[in-house]
C-alpha cells in the first residue's frame, strides 16, 4: 500500500535540499515539490486532495503554499520506509505546522472547520481532492503541567540522651573518742630509822663491809600515755557503668504520590510531516499503522 509523507519548508533551496537527502537516503518512489506556481499551473498533474491527506492538513497546506511556503511529497511502497523518511525529515529545517497555524490565527487565518475546500487558499489554484488518508505529526508542545511523584522514606537514628546517673562524693569527719589507760608510777622515798645494835668482834675488821664507802641509787620510772593513730580500710564504694543493647520496634507510615491517568478520546494533531494512503480512511489507516508499530517493536 502506498504511503505519502508530506513536509512544508519556507524556500525552495530547503525543499530541494530535503529532496536530495530522501533520495540519497530511502528508497522514494517518487518526490516531488508543490509551490504556488506548480500547483496554480498543474505542472505536476497533482492537487493536496490526491495526496490522501486529511480535509485538516489540507487546509493547512494550502494555506502555507498561499503564503510562498513549498510543500515535499514524498511517496513510498511500505510503512517502514515512511518512518524512515519522517525520520530523516526531522534533521531538516522543516516547518512546524502548529506553530506556523498559530501565528497565522494571529493574522486573522481560520483553521478547518469541516467544510471541505481550504477556505481562505482559494486563490492559490491548487485542487481540492476528497481523497483522505492517515496523518500522522509529531505535534509541538502548547502547554505543559508538572505533577512531582514524591515518596518518603523512613530513616531511623539514634541519639543518645541522659537518663540519669549516680554521683559519690566523699569527705573527711571529725569524731571525737574518749579511752581510757592504766598509767603506773615509781617513787624513791629516802628514810633514816635509829637502830641500837652492837656489832660483833671482826665487824669493823678491814675487810668488812661496815666501814666501807657505799653508793646507792634508786630511780623513779612512771609510765605516761602514747597514743597513735591507724589507719584501716573497712568498706569501700565502687561506682560502676554497664551497657546494654535492645531492640526496639518502629511503626509510622510514609507517603507516596499516585497518579492515575484518564486518557480522553479526541483528535491529536502532529507535526508537519504528514503520512497518506490513497483510497484508505484515516482512523482506518490509523489503526493500521499502529498495528504495524506494534507488529515491528515485538
Amino acid at each position: 500500500m502506498s504511503r505519502t509523507v508530506t513536509a512544508l519548508y519556507d524556500t525552495r533551496a530547503e525543499a530541494e535540499s530535503a529532496k536530495q537527502r530522501l533520495s540519497s537516503a530511502v528508497d522514494v518512489e517518487s518526490a516531488r515539490i508543490i509551490d504556488k506556481e506548480s500547483g496554480s499551473s498543474g505542472q505536476h498533474g497533482s492537487s493536496l486532495g490526491n495526496l490522501g491527506i486529511s480535509h485538516e492538513d489540507r487546509h493547512a497546506y494550502g494555506e502555507g503554499i498561499r503564503r510562498g511556503g513549498f510543500l515535499l511529497c514524498a511517496e513510498v511502497d511500505s510503512d517502514e520506509n515512511a518512518d524512515e523518511i519522517v525520520r530523516v525529515l526531522e534533521q531538516t529545517s522543516g516547518v512546524d505546522l502548529d506553530d506556523r497555524q498559530n501565528s497565522w490565527k494571529s493574522d486573522g487565518w481560520a483553521p478547518f472547520s469541516g467544510a471541505s475546500g481550504f477556505g481562505g487558499g482559494s486563490d492559490t489554484g491548487i485542487g481540492t481532492g476528497t481523497g483522505t488518508g492517515t496523518t500522522r505529526r509529531e505535534s509541538g508542545t502548547i502547554e505543559e503541567e508538572h505533577i512531582p511523584i514524591v515518596e518518603e522514606h523512613l530513616n531511623v537514628g539514634k541519639r543518645q540522651v541522659e537518663r540519669g546517673g549516680a554521683r559519690v562524693r566523699s569527705y573527711v569527719r571529725e569524731t571525737p573518742v574518749h579511752e581510757q589507760v592504766n598509767l603506773r608510777e615509781e617513787h624513791v622515798s629516802v628514810e633514816r630509822r635509829p637502830v641500837n645494835e652492837t656489832l660483833g668482834r671482826g665487824a669493823l675488821d678491814r675487810d668488812s663491809d661496815v666501814l666501807q664507802e657505799r653508793t646507792i641509787e634508786m630511780t623513779e620510772t612512771a609510765e605516761v600515755p602514747v597514743v597513735e593513730k591507724e589507719a584501716r580500710v573497712t568498706e569501700e564504694v565502687v561506682i560502676r557503668k554497664t551497657a546494654e543493647e535492645r531492640t526496639e520496634e518502629i511503626d509510622d507510615t510514609v507517603r507516596r504520590t499516585e497518579v492515575d491517568v484518564d486518557e480522553t478520546s479526541g483528535e491529536k494533531r502532529d507535526s508537519a510531516f504528514g503520512f497518506g494512503g490513497s483510497g484508505q480512511s484515516t482512523s482506518e489507516s490509523r489503526t493500521d499503522f499502529e498495528r504495524t508499530d506494534r507488529d515491528r517493536d515485538r
